[in-house]
């Protein structure tokens, strides 16, 4: 893949504000200001993106259905005739919303981080989010239903999980156990941690990255190969290793890369969808221009010197801190020194 001329995908989290407090958080929702826009301006970053031509909008945080007018968003880029996704926890996701998201959406996304309350929840932070997850997916299924009997408009849904150490056991599970309860289910998809966030934390990389081993079983065909054999054959499965997000220069020469723009809740660009450090706001700034800064940041010497000799998952960790500390700015240092020490054996919130 040549490097195109703008982002093909766009990652709008919309707000850093979220019940849960998961272990691997790439954006540390819930533990810092959530930054979201008001309505006026969330509508202008709205229409920011669709003037951008990407091929789809990743809706995500924090979770999106806590934002006010998220549906009235979505609705303004779906009209326009860009597809949007919705990623979601689906702890707030109650019966009378999914219809306005059905309507909104191209497609509906819940995070299930297990197959079993133990693990998920523990993942996730917060007791009963397992259960939460499972009532969401059983709302999305009811309506996938009822709209496809009675001829309407399909809702497409599906299973979002991020694979870490502590789940890995259970990922063949969510293709066996999950997924069938689900008859209309329409997709499985698998993605290795990516060190991002919390998730780059040297405890963490320790403790829960997955192994090199993992990681390449994780992205290999055969073993995708697997999971569809196991899930039920009307369901779509992916697995990835997600190295694309890491941006090797190794890999971006061989056209191995994410073009995607990552855009944080208050307009803010990414300058690289997996690392801290911005290149302007879609708010003040030409799609262009932040296309072409983002790229100019690919290249940056300090970004290919530290990135070049990563050859593991650890090592790509260790990478991102210094990235991080590099072209984050002053607050994000002082947020990334006061991030709390990882620790394995941490229990849900009883909240």
């Amino acid at each position: 893949m040549e490097i195109p001329d703008r982002p093909l995908e766009i990652i709008w989290d919309v707000t850093y504000a979220c019940p849960l407090r998961c272990s691997h958080c790439y954006s540390e929702s819930g533990r810092r200001p959530s930054r979201q826009l008001d309505r006026e301006r969330m509508l202008r970053v709205a229409d920011a993106i669709v003037a951008m031509e990407p091929y789809g909008v990743s809706i995500a945080g924090g979770e999106p259905l806590l934002v006010r007018g998220i549906v009235e968003v979505a609705e303004r880029m779906t009209a326009a005739g860009t597809k949007v996704a919705l990623f979601t926890s689906g702890w707030t996701l109650r019966p009378e919303m999914v219809d306005d998201i059905a309507r909104a959406f191209s497609s509906v996304s819940v995070s299930l981080d297990g197959a079993t309350a133990e693990v998920h929840d523990r993942i996730r932070g917060r007791r009963g989010s397992f259960e939460r997850a499972l009532r969401a997916l059983e709302l999305l299924d009811e309506a996938a239903r009822e709209r496809r009997l009675g001829g309407r408009e399909r809702l497409s849904f599906g299973i979002d999980c991020v694979v870490v150490r502590g789940n890995f056991h259970q990922v063949e599970d969510v293709c066996t156990a999950i997924a069938p309860r689900f008859p209309d289910l329409g997709s499985l998809s698998f993605g290795a941690v990516v060190p991002e966030g919390l998730a780059s934390r040297a405890g963490f990389a320790e403790h829960e990255l997955l192994s090199d081993d993992q990681a390449a079983l994780l992205g290999s065909g055969e073993y995708g190969a697997r999971l569809r054999s196991l899930a039920p054959p009307f369901v779509r499965v992916s697995a990835t290793d997600n190295l694309a997000l890491q941006m090797h220069p190794d890999r971006v020469r061989e056209g191995i890369f994410f073009p995607v723009l990552q855009i944080e809740p208050d307009g803010a660009v990414r300058a690289m969808a997996a690392y801290e450090g911005t290149v302007g706001n879609v708010l003040t700034d030409s799609p262009a221009e932040l296309w072409r800064r983002a790229v100019e940041r690919w290249h940056d010497p300090f970004v290919v010197g530290t990135l070049a000799p990563v050859r593991t998952m650890r090592e790509w960790a260790e990478a991102t801190r210094a990235i991080d500390h590099r072209f984050g700015s002053e607050a994000d240092r002082a947020r990334m020194d006061r991030r709390p020490e990882f620790r394995p054996t941490a229990a849900p919130d009883m909240g």
